[in-house]
């Protein structure tokens, strides 16, 4: 396991329920966390004793954890900041696809590795978007939309598949789950060619796009109305993130 830098720990420690608090009373609607960038997922159930002794350790400057003690720790902290924002009614963001960098641990973003979290029973009240969809996990996603606090959103993909490619996809999770579908873009300065504004326009366009595609075919295949097709629309572009959310 890769070990994380001392702000992550800090980042923790400063989601403290007061910090989420804040945040809720301030108007936002999540937490997101890029868990991926810094390490596998996979959190274990671990108790509070365990956790303040590896933390006792790391504050007081002696040696720093072993690898394996480290992980006790960010995982009681993870569970605890999830416990919080399930009892504030705030959702929790995942980044759930392949990321940037050659180091990218793609293997351990596998968002199969987080299903213990969606079964812990004292989690149920906390609702997860995983962001971009999972993308290569795409039907590892699938399976997890079953889950009764499990969302997605697809932000990202538009930018990294043609409307066809990613059309194929809604269509499984619109055959499964459509409820638990979330439009996105991620839009982001990505470089002077890709700016916010490009990023923004192509995502939100080959979205749509892919959408459409996915709602057609389904059509054609008499699998679905054509009134059918303009509610999931609406629910996927609008409805769901409304419901979500509490708009």
């Amino acid at each position: 396991m890769r070990r994380p830098k001392r702000s992550t720990i800090t980042c923790a420690l400063w989601s403290h329920p007061l910090s989420l608090e804040r945040h809720k009373q301030g108007g936002a609607i999540a937490e997101k966390f890029e868990i991926a960038y810094l390490r596998p997922f996979g959190f274990d159930q671990v108790e509070r004793p365990a956790a303040e002794k590896v933390y006792s350790t790391f504050v007081n400057g002696k040696n720093a954890p072993a690898d394996d003690e480290y992980k006790l720790l960010q995982d009681y902290l993870f569970r605890f900041i999830l416990s919080a924002c399930g009892r504030l009614g705030m959702a929790v963001h995942i980044h759930t696809a392949a990321g940037a960098g050659s180091y990218f641990d793609v293997r351990g973003a596998n968002p199969l590795l987080l299903e213990p979290l969606f079964n812990d029973p004292d989690l149920r009240k906390t609702k997860f978007v995983l962001v971009h969809g999972g993308w290569p996990f795409t039907r590892e996603i699938t399976a997890l939309l079953v889950k009764p606090n499990v969302y997605l959103d697809y932000s990202m993909q538009p930018l990294l598949l043609t409307a066809p490619t990613l059309g194929q996809t809604l269509r499984e999770w619109l055959e499964w789950v459509p409820e638990k579908i979330l439009f996105g873009t991620d839009a982001y300065p990505y470089s002077d060619a890709l700016g916010w504004e490009e990023s923004a326009w192509l995502a939100a366009k080959r979205g749509r796009e892919a959408l459409a595609s996915a709602l057609t075919k389904m059509m054609r295949d008499g699998e679905i109305s054509r009134e059918r097709a303009l509610e999931l629309a609406g629910m996927v572009l609008r409805e769901n993130a409304r419901k979500l959310y509490g708009f």
